[in-house]
């Protein structure tokens, strides 16, 4: 690309918004020119507007530091300074999906990791290396919005991504009825051990509103575009429990499978490790190279070995082996804010850019 593109990020100073300003220092592509945030961190700089909260393990990047950060709610002024916007801004749904539209009605992209708009119909919810083709439906969207080429395209939830790719990877199997139990890390609240002191040596066996996440956003993946609009799947049937651990970084799953056509072992470690999609022949920056691992050793995944495989972009699978009631079960691990929130959010905007949907402004 011979000029990066200038991206803004709504929600900058959160954990998810710091997320993407990190993956985005030195990106090839893309350069962080704006960040937004709410009216009481405009006008800081922010360096200043994070203050003691920077949640990340490396450095707050010196290129941002001194940027001004500008109200969210100024949707004019800040588009006007950027060829698109990644959002993370905390609000109701109402607010999000209301502000996600205004920043597309001024002809800026938009790529949410936000909730509020997975179930618009004309929304495309994608996973790039299972869902590309979803990204179809931004044409009828941009009809119904009244734009050329602003449009909302966002990511699933961080739950299912160490198991919707798996499930996705043995769909000739026919995958058809899957009990998944997800232990999931404590920044996925947005918080860290500092914040949540009473999360050390703990485990909390609600997560609001995620298990009926888990069990209902891989369908729409699995979907079809039927009239520019998407139509969740009916099968695999999904039950989910969703627990809360003392894990900083990682979301774990044990997965439960039945399938119509019985496969061997070998067969599905086969589709595991040979699975790559659209992000893997086009070399997207962001792309792991291996997208699904499998781990021999018994007592793998684990989160302190396996979280940060490429670069937190891989899913690490282990313990597959035939079970009493179901066919099989396994366990899984991908990275939460990584694969499963900010990296997820900037795959898709390489694809989009790659298929000539973001393009710059002038």
């Amino acid at each position: 690309m011979e000029k990066k593109l200038k991206v803004g990020v709504l929600g900058a100073t959160g954990m998810v918004g710091q997320r993407f300003i990190s993956l985005l220092e030195n990106h090839p592509w893309y350069e962080v020119v704006t960040m937004a945030a709410s009216p009481r961190s405009a006008g800081k700089t922010y360096e200043e507007a994070v203050g003691d909260r920077w949640k990340m393990t490396t450095p707050m990047p010196e290129a941002v530091k001194k940027l001004t950060v500008m109200n969210v709610n100024e949707v004019e002024k800040v588009a006007a300074s950027v060829d698109f916007v990644f959002s993370a801004v905390d609000m109701t749904k109402e607010e999000i999906k209301a502000i996600e539209e205004a920043y597309a009605k001024t002809e800026t992209p938009v790529v949410s990791n936000n909730s509020a708009h997975r179930w618009t119909p004309d929304v495309p919810m994608v996973v790039p290396e299972i869902n590309p083709e979803h990204f179809e439906v931004i044409k009828d969207q941009r009809k119904r919005l009244g734009t050329e080429r602003g449009f909302i395209a966002v990511k699933p939830n961080c739950s299912i991504q160490s198991y919707a790719p798996v499930l996705t990877a043995w769909k000739e199997f026919e995958p058809y009825e899957v009990v998944a139990t997800t232990y999931q890390a404590i920044s996925g609240a947005g918080k860290t051990f500092k914040d949540w002191p009473e999360m050390e040596g703990n485990i909390i066996p609600y997560i609001g509103g995620e298990e009926e996440k888990s069990e209902q956003e891989p369908l729409r993946l699995w979907g079809k575009v039927e009239n520019g609009e998407i139509v969740k799947a009916n099968e695999p049937v999904i039950t989910c429990q969703c627990i809360r651990v003392p894990v900083l970084n990682g979301h774990t799953a044990a997965v439960f499978v039945k399938f119509r056509k019985k496969p061997t072992k070998e067969e599905l470690i086969e589709r595991l490790v040979s699975f790559k999609g659209l992000p893997q022949e086009l070399e997207l920056p962001s792309a792991p190279k291996q997208f699904i691992q499998y781990l021999n050793e018994d007592n793998r995944p684990q989160v302190t070995m396996d979280v940060d495989f490429e670069h937190g972009m891989g899913v690490s699978i282990g313990r597959l082996r035939e079970d009493t009631v179901y066919d099989y079960k396994f366990v899984g691990l991908s990275h939460n804010t990584v694969r499963g929130a900010a990296g997820g959010a900037v795959l898709c905007a390489e694809l989009l850019t790659a298929q000539g949907y973001i393009q710059a402004k002038s």
